[in-house]
């Protein structure tokens, strides 16, 4: 399973849709959850707006937050699209069998059954998350809860019973720049996490859009020309968005 966890607190202003880029990552099985910070600042009309389009193209979850709240999100909304992402898969196989893709549908005791495994499966399959972080000017009020918010994240994912991988990125990768630059490679531990945040340029604009594409162009090319990976993906996601 994958996703795309976007830290942001603004609008994009450079380069293609961020909602369009969401799009295609959808379109490639991958699901993008975005989550809109407020502190020293209010995100905006505009900003909660897009925050919601790309979770909606991405089919994932967006959520706008306090920077109290930042860590136990990124958490709870990391978890979740990995249990609905189960559950659209199980809900396909039920068209299938039976004609009803709706659990609801199942008997009592069978319906039980599905939601067991359903839970079961979103914490035993391999999962990857790629967090793109905006390092916007404005953004450096909140850069330590956004590490913050990482340590945890790490903590929770090393607590799953199955494979859990993380790569973070951030955007811009230079002032004026349309793209983004990995931080970390695919880790399952903590180490190098930290060290992160000092590199950190935290100026210019904001490219989410081509940000976006160059996390899934990641994706595509296995770790940058790393080939022999042979994951268990589950296409497509069912949307819920907590704005």
């Amino acid at each position: 399973m994958k996703q795309i966890l976007l830290i942001t607190d603004g609008c994009s202003n450079v380069g293609m849709s961020p909602v369009v880029a969401a799009a295609h990552a959808k379109a490639e099985g991958i699901a993008v959850n975005v989550v809109g910070v407020l502190d020293y600042g209010d995100v905006g009309e505009l900003g909660a707006s897009e925050i919601e389009e790309i979770a909606r193209a991405g089919g994932g979850l967006s959520r706008l937050v306090n920077t109290r709240q930042l860590s136990q999100t990124v958490q709870m909304m990391t978890r979740k699209t990995a249990v609905q992402t189960i559950q659209l898969a199980v809900q396909k196989e039920l068209k299938q069998v039976l004609g009803n893709g709706s659990i609801e549908a199942l008997p009592p005791e069978k319906r039980g059954e599905v939601v067991r495994v359903i839970d079961e499966l979103g914490e035993t399959s391999k999962l990857q998350v790629a967090l793109l972080i905006d390092a916007s000017a404005s953004m450096k009020p909140k850069l330590r809860a956004v590490e913050e918010a990482i340590h945890d994240l790490m903590l929770s994912l090393q607590a799953r019973q199955g494979h859990s991988e993380i790569a973070v990125f951030h955007f811009p990768s230079t002032k004026y720049g349309e793209d983004c630059k990995l931080d970390l490679e695919w880790t399952d531990n903590l180490k190098g996490i930290s060290s992160i945040f000092t590199k950190l340029p935290m100026s210019g604009t904001t490219p989410t859009g081509p940000a976006l594409m160059q996390v899934i162009d990641f994706y595509r090319q296995g770790d940058y020309g790393k080939k022999g990976r042979n994951d268990d993906e589950t296409d497509g996601m069912m949307s819920d968005y907590v704005v």
